[in-house]
């Protein structure tokens, strides 16, 4: 392995990696990104890595997630884009507010620089300002770190949107200025394509690509490699073709075909020689891949010993990209007990009534209640952890999910009828969950952006509780997004009733953790934060690890009584 601090840049150049798409949208840029991030620092490189998204947005934290995705919140309190997500479990690293840059924070900046003067009089135009502005923001990670971590070695940055698309365009042309600035030896376009199948003719047809890499070139780029997306393998002759017709190396073109996991990825780009070819343009000082740690991930993933349903039970399942950490993360704690888990997705509403509870979740070994705003699928989420919590299924409620838990058990255990959030009913009698009071003011402003609690936060965790087990630690700090918090004037009584608010901030005034005593349920755990934003492949988050450690012990309880029956 190569010494960190000998590594990488031998002219002292930060050097970067762009990653295009071309073609359509959705073909996985930001995992070939994530996973060329992966086998960089697997080789002993430092690397950081950044996504250029062309909307006008400042950020997604207030887009509809049916059009987003989710939005991942950083330890700093960015919401950003979710292939930060990717780029963190991948790397294992935590980014920040300069990984995501949206053409809304672009223009917000030069605005109010022209606003201050700054600009001495000139007529503000997309070049050079909008674009040394995109440049500002791409060279900015490639200083040194305030505790006096050297500069990275490689900055990868993956532009949004396609090749072609007006929105793009400001950030393809900085993209461009960059390499005639730093030199082409410190920069290389990735360019991620499309190779169709047409099954009219049994063959598959590279003009797609032809035309979508002509276009990149019509506009100052000459892609240095090209990684072909396909759902099966490209002939080596059809990529010989796109590699003449492209003025590509023949080693710079591989194919990225669909793989049963994506975490398969990283393997599959390494061995057609992707990351030597990157390497070996930039003059990079690497060693070899360390696949310890992956290696074990695919075998857990390849070959699992066991095999758990476990229910997400949300309102945004028609779009699964909507939870992607949670469905990750899940995924990680089954990969920690070398078990498969396979999601039921499972809409709120449908639980609404205990029947239709008992129907949805009569065949799950554990359920997961993710966050989410808004009251629609509300009284299902309730539904559903009401029927966990009464029939002993493991249960984990995140952020909203923490906040459900409280009202079902203020209802139903606590003697709160009609208890609920004053975000669904502002009118409620029993207001246990409420808005913090420095939020009220913002919300009355009406100014919804970024203005939540946002990012790490620290929590003190009770002693002999099920999180400072999991956690092993009588602290915790986790990542957060959200408005509203228990409200104090009703702790005393809920838990009274018997609901353990095991996990609070440092100073006691914000509920952080509930969960109900093991004598009482298996494994009955919310937090009002996103642990699933620090989750990775192959270091499991503590509370999904024990959400599928505790609905492996009930699968195996329930089989275990079943011999019995019939003996």
């Amino acid at each position: 392995m190569v010494d960190k601090s000998d590594a990488g840049i031998s002219n002292g150049i930060t050097k970067h990696i762009f990653v295009t798409g071309g073609v359509v949208s959705s073909l996985g840029k930001g995992l070939t990104a994530a996973s060329l991030g992966n086998l960089l620092t697997a080789r002993g490189l430092r690397v950081v890595m950044q996504k250029l998204d062309p909307y006008l947005n400042v950020d997604p934290g207030t887009m509809n997630p049916f059009q987003h995705g989710e939005v991942f919140v950083t330890d700093d309190g960015a919401e950003t884009d979710l292939d930060i997500g990717h780029y963190e479990r991948f790397l294992d690293i935590n980014l920040g507010q300069s990984a995501n840059v949206t053409t809304g924070q672009i223009y917000s900046n030069v605005i109010a620089k022209e606003r201050r003067g700054e600009y001495l009089g000139d007529t503000v135009q997309v070049i050079p300002h909008i674009t040394d502005e995109i440049k500002r923001r791409m060279r900015l990670q490639a200083q040194a770190g305030p505790d006096g971590e050297p500069a990275p070695d490689v900055i990868i940055t993956e532009i949004g949107g396609t090749v072609g698309d007006i929105e793009s365009q400001p950030f393809i042309e900085s993209a461009r200025q960059v390499r005639h600035e730093l030199g082409r030896k410190n920069c290389f376009f990735v360019h991620v394509s499309l190779v169709p199948y047409m099954n009219a003719s049994g063959e598959q047809k590279t003009k797609p690509t032809q035309h979508s890499v002509a276009a990149l070139r019509s506009i100052g780029i000459q892609p240095d490699a090209l990684v072909l997306r396909s759902d099966r393998p490209v002939s080596e002759s059809n990529k010989r073709k796109i590699a003449l017709m492209c003025d590509v190396d023949e080693g710079a073109v591989v194919n990225a075909v669909d793989v049963p996991s994506i975490y398969d990825i990283p393997t599959m780009l390494h061995d057609q020689g992707l990351d030597a070819y990157i390497i070996d343009q930039l003059g990079l000082d690497a060693g070899d891949v360390n696949w310890d740690g992956w290696s074990d991930l695919l075998e857990a993933v390849h070959d699992p010993k066991h095999d758990v349903t476990i229910g997400l039970v949300g309102k945004y399942i028609d779009l699964p990209d909507a939870y992607l950490s949670v469905t990750e993360a899940l995924r990680a704690g089954g990969f920690a007990h070398n078990a498969k888990v396979r999601l039921k997705w499972i809409a709120s509403d449908e639980c609404g009534t205990p029947e239709g509870a008992a129907h949805m979740l009569s065949d799950v070994d554990a359920i997961c209640v993710p966050g989410g705003f808004g009251v629609r699928g509300i009284e299902g989420k309730l539904g559903a952890l009401r029927f966990a919590r009464e029939n002993g299924i493991p249960a984990l409620g995140l952020c909203l999910g923490l906040q459900c838990m409280v009202i079902e058990y203020a209802r139903h255990e606590a003697g709160l009828a009609g208890a609920s959030s004053s975000e669904f009913d502002p009118d409620t009698e029993f207001p246990v969950i409420a808005t913090m009071a420095e939020q009220v003011e913002i919300i009355a402003g009406g100014d919804l952006g970024g203005t939540m609690r946002l990012g790490l936060y620290p929590a003190a965790l009770a002693e002999g509780s099920i999180v400072s087990e999991l956690y092993g630690a009588p602290e915790a700090s986790e990542r957060h997004r959200h408005r509203y918090e228990v409200n104090n004037n009703y702790r005393e009584q809920i838990a009274d009733a018997g609901l353990w608010f095991s996990g609070t901030s440092p100073d006691g005034h914000l509920v952080e953790y509930v969960e109900l005593p093991r004598d009482v349920h298996p494994f009955y755990v919310g937090t009002q934060a996103h642990p699933e934003l620090r989750s990775r492949p192959n270091r499991a988050h503590p509370l999904f690890r024990g959400l599928v450690g505790a609905a492996l012990d009930r699968q195996k309880a329930s089989r275990l009584f079943e011999v019995a029956a019939e003996a």
